[in-house]
């Protein structure tokens, strides 16, 4: 009876090993939780963004003045009559002379 004992006593600690000092046991579960945490704080971030940008998209869609805002931070576009003054910090290059936005381009 007491020989019974001791192998099912090993036979126990033989199971418990890979369980908790294994590759598969504890620690790599503690792993994978910290890769989810890591991987749902991206996706956060991502769903945030990609809110920000359908929210952008419509509002180009349906409405002038955001489509107007773009065109003069990014394009530097001014309007008919309006003068762009722009302050540069010294040894910078001039940018390339703004585009009016009421300008008609030349017909041929």
């Amino acid at each position: 009876m007491r020989n019974i004992l001791v192998i099912l006593v090993l036979a126990c600690l033989a199971i418990q090993y890979p369980l908790r000092l294994g590759d598969s046991g504890y620690k790599r579960v503690d792993e994978l939780n910290l890769q989810l945490k890591a991987q749902q704080e991206t996706n956060k971030a991502m769903t945030a963004r990609n809110a920000a940008m359908l929210a952008e998209i419509e509002d180009l869609k349906s409405g002038t003045q955001a489509l107007e805002d773009y065109a003069r931070t990014e394009m530097s576009m001014v309007d008919a009559n309006e003068v762009l003054v722009r302050v540069l910090p010294p040894n910078e290059e001039v940018p390339i002379a703004p585009i009016r936005i009421g300008s008609q381009l030349p017909q041929q």
